[in-house]
């Protein structure tokens, strides 16, 4: 369904193209916890976690090679969710992180 690079993204659905990643990260809350990234775009990102993430709630992730990026849970469905990044991420970090997940 995805591919290494980015996709078009869909109009009406996505504000930036997206590309699949299987990258490990951690979710900043009341306890440090570890979540997967499963895809990603300079403006948001897909989570697997180990609980389910409320709404709305604004979270912190800390990715590789990036640090520490807040974000705002748009989307909730059991364990896996949609958030927005505050800031877009620069499209060479993309690059970059989809090196490091040995995606490019």
């Amino acid at each position: 369904m995805f591919s290494a690079d980015f996709e078009a993204a869909k109009t009406g659905q996505r504000g930036a193209a997206r590309s699949a990643i299987g990258l490990d990260a951690e979710l900043d809350g009341l306890h440090r916890t570890l979540c997967r990234v499963s895809d990603i775009s300079v403006s948001g990102a897909r989570l697997r976690t180990y609980s389910a993430l409320k709404v709305g709630s604004v979270i912190w992730l800390t990715l590789p090679l990036v640090g520490r990026v807040s974000a705002t849970v748009k989307w909730a469905d059991e364990y896996n969710s949609g958030c927005q990044f505050a800031e877009p991420l620069e499209p060479a970090m993309i690059e970059a992180l989809l090196v490091e997940a040995g995606r490019k």
